[in-house]
């Protein structure tokens, strides 16, 4: 297991991805701030980070562990990743319809002000 986080490891498994930090920015939901302070070892990434960051690299998990330091928590059984990947559709899923839903409230409430009477002074 690696006392620190193996920057060069994660960089050169995203090249040979053709992958960048910012994607694994939008993998993780995170800032790129953020992912720069994990890549620093200025930050923890927590289990489901840790997941996802394995199944952006198509590495396995247990080398993503290794490679993230010795603070890093492995995530839950193998059994439980593959709920954890419903989940995680799931989680895609009604993420694309809060957008959708946003979108229609702020078209409803420009409809709602376009509409109300203009009043004079």
């Amino acid at each position: 297991m690696a006392l620190f986080f193996d920057q060069d490891w994660f960089d050169g498994k995203l090249r040979a991805k053709g992958k960048t930090r910012d994607d694994v920015a939008a993998s993780l939901r995170l800032a790129r701030s953020e992912v720069d302070e994990i890549f620093k070892d200025q930050r923890e990434m927590s289990p489901n980070e840790v997941t996802m960051l394995a199944r952006l690299l198509g590495e396995p998990l247990t080398d993503v562990v290794s490679r993230a330091g010795i603070a890093t928590p492995m995530p839950a059984a193998p059994a439980a990743q593959n709920d954890s990947a419903a989940v995680l559709a799931k989680l895609e899923e009604i993420d694309q319809r809060l957008v959708r839903i946003e979108r229609a409230v702020a078209d409803l409430q420009s409809l709602i002000i376009a509409t109300r009477p203009q009043v004079q002074e």
